[in-house]
């Protein structure tokens, strides 16, 4: 089981999880190889390259899938022609997240105190055209805001450094936020996902603070294409059948998983087709692009 992210951060943690149960229902080892890097290309590359045999699967995000197309000129690989879509995992989005002590409660209030410090605060994300980076972008141009991007390699170094200080916002995975949130080590604003988090129903959704935000993250299996149909079914079923046991159910919300579509490959297939039209969209509307 292929994972283009480094270990540790929310990717992997989730990927361990099915890898686990994988094994347990199929009678049979399922290893989790990280790949990170550049973007998620390497590890989304190695596995579009790899037999079509069933025995090499991709733990996919969006941004590989999705957002890579409109963000390079370039990829080593087509989403759409190279992968036979699986199974989506969840459906969700990442929490807006800035350091404790910085005097602000609510996006106003946050967007004030940004408007009124030209070029004076920092937001870091997981890299450039990451779903932080381009969350991140959407709002400072809806809300006409300059901040200067620190693009990090994980997930887990840009929240580390907001914890400290280091830098003033971001937008960061729940699965990993949820806890220094709660501790008040961090303060959470708002969250880019359709509805709410379980875990932090005080925090309203990017929309419903007043910035329109419709781009969500998922996880999903893929296989290289041309693998026999029958693989990509039996796995379908077996995937969908873990999302619904009651313990991996819980732990799934736990890892910012409460929406979990349990879709045929056909429909996770459309539901790509339809994201890469939505984020292409998204992306010429910021103006980022990507060598």
């Amino acid at each position: 089981l292929v994972v283009p992210t480094a270990a540790a951060g929310g990717t992997d943690t989730t990927a361990r999880l099915f890898a686990e149960e994988l094994g347990k229902a199929m009678k049979q080892s399922f290893v989790v190889d990280n790949r990170p890097g550049a973007s998620g290309i390497i590890g989304t590359d190695y596995v579009a390259k790899s037999p079509p045999d069933g025995y090499r699967l991709l733990f996919g995000y969006a941004a590989p899938i999705v957002m890579n197309p409109a963000l390079f000129k370039k990829l080593p690989y087509d989403p759409v022609k190279d992968f036979a879509p699986i199974a989506q995992v969840g459906l969700g989005g990442n929490v807006l997240l800035v350091k404790k002590d910085l005097p602000v409660n609510t996006v106003q209030e946050f967007v004030a105190y940004a408007k009124e410090r030209p070029d004076k605060l920092s937001y870091c994300s997981w890299g450039n055209g990451s779903g932080g980076h381009l969350a991140m972008e959407s709002l400072k141009k809806q809300a006409g805001l300059q901040l200067a991007h620190v693009p990090y390699k994980t997930t887990m170094g840009c929240t580390q450094d907001l914890k400290v200080g280091q830098v003033d916002a971001g937008f960061g995975d729940a699965s990993s936020t949820i806890e220094p949130i709660k501790a008040g080590r961090i303060k959470a604003l708002a969250y880019s996902g359709a509805t709410r988090l379980p875990q932090l129903p005080n925090v309203p959704t990017m929309t419903q603070a007043g910035y329109s935000f419709t781009n969500y993250s998922w996880y999903g299996f893929f296989v290289p294409a041309n693998t026999p149909p029958a693989i990509v079914n039996q796995l379908n079923e077996v995937i969908n059948r873990i999302q619904q046991d009651p313990a991996v159910a819980k732990r799934l919300t736990e890892l910012n998983l409460a929406d979990r579509p349990l879709t045929t490959p056909a429909e996770f297939a459309a539901t790509i087709r339809k994201d890469l039209q939505d984020w292409n969209v998204l992306v010429k509307s910021i103006g980022v692009t990507l060598d």
